[in-house]
């Protein structure tokens, strides 16, 4: 007797309930699961929609002015579900009708219970195949719709600073006409132009790793207060005014030993991409709020800053690769930061959740699972 581990479940449509009893006998038997059975089309489609079957058995010939065959186009066209046709009918007229659906089989009655289950475990893993086929079409589709736009933000990314150190080093190559100030300016704008170069080239091989599936979860201990100390003091001297980003703690003693099972590499980007966001898209003369919060069982972080706000359009949106908000304007940006901040906060299990209004500013909120750990002062705090 064949068993099937899963236990794949089947709806029977058969307007003769003997014969329908019989199916579902055979079935049981067979290790399967019935989810119900119907004798017309408007039924079998009514259950269809609230049981979500992994295979129909449909006969052609229905109760109601609706037969099978066309309820079988429905389901396939509508659902995605596998149809066998198990039926009386084998002429020639009837055959062509049914194949014109795609049915997964096709049994002639009487049948023979090998016969019957030879063609539902055809029919399922026919259909494993192309849901596969399907994902694998689907992906290889937002591969290249990404390529394309990595390509056209590349270039242009690219190009521009390029253009700007090669006029800056010709400048630099003519000491006489520069003073030492706008010498040293110009070497200034040169470190930035680099740095964010460097930037774009991190964010596309974070990019490609995400997309290849390559990004996973390696918490060890951590020094939540000590880290986010860390970062803070990193932005904050690449910052033109250091007292813009205010940190600030909210339920945890900063003194006692915070120690979380966190992945630091894949925090460093969340938190990384959300602080240098609120930073870039607010006025330099605005403060930007980071607060952390701890839980015993999860750790909250919040960055809010007074900057240009995004639309609705953009929230939605949000977190696609290579999508910039409309209002912009002229500030640099790849729309990398933000999608591998997602799927980062997406690897620890977590939650991020923005508010926004246009002009007013933003605020993320970030919502990592995490059980506080008891451990010795010598535990990693980075």
């Amino acid at each position: 007797m064949a068993q099937v581990s899963s236990l794949p479940t089947i709806l029977i449509v058969e307007d003769e309930w003997v014969i329908a009893l019989d199916i579902k006998q055979h079935l049981h038997k067979l290790g399967y699961s019935v989810c119900g059975t119907a004798n017309s089309a408007a039924q079998a489609l009514e259950l269809v929609a609230t049981t979500k079957p992994n295979l129909v058995l449909m006969d052609i010939y229905l109760q109601g002015d609706k037969s099978g065959i066309e309820a079988a186009d429905q389901i396939r066209q509508q659902f995605h579900i596998p149809v066998i046709f198990l039926t009386a009918h084998a002429d020639e007229a009837t055959l062509t009708q049914a194949i014109a659906t795609h049915p997964y089989g096709y049994i002639v009655k009487p049948f023979e219970e090998q016969d019957l289950i030879i063609a539902i475990q055809v029919a399922l893993a026919n259909h494993l195949a192309e849901q596969a086929t399907r994902q694998a079409l689907k992906k290889e589709k937002q591969l290249n719709e990404l390529k394309s736009q990595f390509v056209s933000i590349v270039s242009h990314e690219f190009r521009n600073p390029l253009s700007s150190l090669l006029l800056t080093l010709e400048l630099l190559e003519q000491p006489d006409i520069l003073t030492p100030e706008k010498r040293q300016a110009h070497i200034e704008r040169g470190k930035i132009t680099i740095k964010h170069m460097a930037q774009l080239i991190t964010d596309v091989l974070v990019l490609g790793q995400v997309e290849q599936e390559q990004f996973h979860c390696q918490p060890t201990p951590l020094n939540i207060y000590h880290f986010c100390s860390y970062l803070v003091e990193d932005l904050q001297s690449r910052s033109p005014t250091q007292e813009r980003l205010v940190f600030t703690v909210s339920g945890c003693d900063t003194t006692a030993n915070l120690f979380y099972e966190l992945d630091a590499s894949l925090l460093q980007h969340i938190l990384t991409n959300l602080l240098e966001n609120a930073l870039k898209y607010s006025p330099e003369a605005s403060k930007v709020t980071f607060t952390l919060h701890c839980e015993p069982d999860c750790i909250e972080f919040q960055i809010h800053d007074q900057g240009i706000g995004l639309t609705e359009q953009d929230q939605a949106k949000l977190f696609t690769p290579f999508h910039r908000g409309v209002n912009v304007n002229k500030i640099p940006g790849t729309g990398l930061g933000l999608s591998i901040t997602k799927k980062c906060v997406d690897a620890h299990g977590g939650q991020i959740s923005v508010n926004s209004t246009v002009g007013v500013g933003t605020t993320f909120t970030v919502i990592i699972p995490a059980q506080r750990i008891f451990t010795s002062n010598s535990a990693s705090t980075v």
